[in-house]
């Protein structure tokens, strides 16, 4: 394959959490076909393994790292495991989340801190130190995966919109703290049918109020992904790109 020189990753560093399965698992494989070296991250180190060695397909090397990004302690781990490995990390993708469905009077403490922790602080941590990382060395590219729940009101899932929405605040505050070299922007994400959501009926699917009338497929978020990791980009940090099918709030 041909690589446009804007999309071409080769001798970069890309780590992306919750990248075993669905939206995580195509950006993965998108940068590796692109000549990236990847980082898998997950709590299923199997599954990461498994997305790892389709990854070594294209030529590249591939770490598949085990770590529940909502702790500290786990995250500081994984970054010692891939810095170890690689030396540097070009591109960090913030994508590991959970959005469980529940009413606001039901949540329980313990839920509301899962949600924060692996929506919002686990990003905070890792993005923060790896930052730093990349500010100190050549620069490079932050990519949080964010929300429309975080720029909209839906019930239901309201710690989820919250988290998400301080990751979007996070987003803008760590671009400037980080400028020049260190970019970091969001991906705004609708509705995706992923494995998480193999259950959706066809009526449920009717009713999703978007210009595209459907849930994305979780490749169609590759482009802004590898948009907002290249040089395609350069001159866009602390933005927020929705990629929605133009859903409406």
């Amino acid at each position: 394959m041909t690589l446009d020189p804007l999309l071409d990753f080769t001798g970069k560093v890309a780590l992306v959490t919750g990248g075993s399965r669905g939206l995580g698992r195509e950006m993965v494989l998108a940068l590796a076909a692109r000549g990236a070296d990847v980082i898998i991250v997950s709590r299923k180190l199997e599954n990461c393994e498994a997305v790892a060695a389709q990854a070594r397909e294209f030529g590249v090397r591939a770490l598949a790292l085990s770590a529940h990004v909502g702790r500290w302690e786990q995250c500081d781990a994984l970054l010692d495991a891939a810095y170890a490995e690689f030396g540097r990390i070009d591109i960090l993708v913030n994508n590991a989340g959970m959005s469980p469905a529940c009413p606001s009077h039901e949540v329980s403490e313990k839920l509301f801190d899962a949600v924060l922790n692996l929506n919002f602080k686990g990003p905070f941590r890792l993005a923060s130190q790896v930052a730093q990382r990349m500010a100190a060395g050549e620069g490079g590219s932050i990519v949080n995966i964010s929300s429309t729940g975080a720029l909209m009101a839906l019930p239901g899932v309201v710690p989820y919109g919250a988290a998400k929405a301080a990751l979007n605040a996070m987003t803008v505050s760590l671009a400037k703290e980080y400028a020049p070299s260190v970019r970091v922007n969001t991906v705004s994400a609708g509705p995706f049918m992923t494995e998480a959501h193999g259950d959706w009926t066809d009526e449920v699917v009717a009713q999703f109020t978007n210009a595209a009338a459907r849930p994305g497929d979780p490749v169609e978020i590759v482009g802004a992904v590898l948009l907002l990791a290249s040089s395609a980009s350069a001159f866009t940090t602390g933005a927020i790109l929705r990629v929605d099918g133009g859903q409406r709030g």
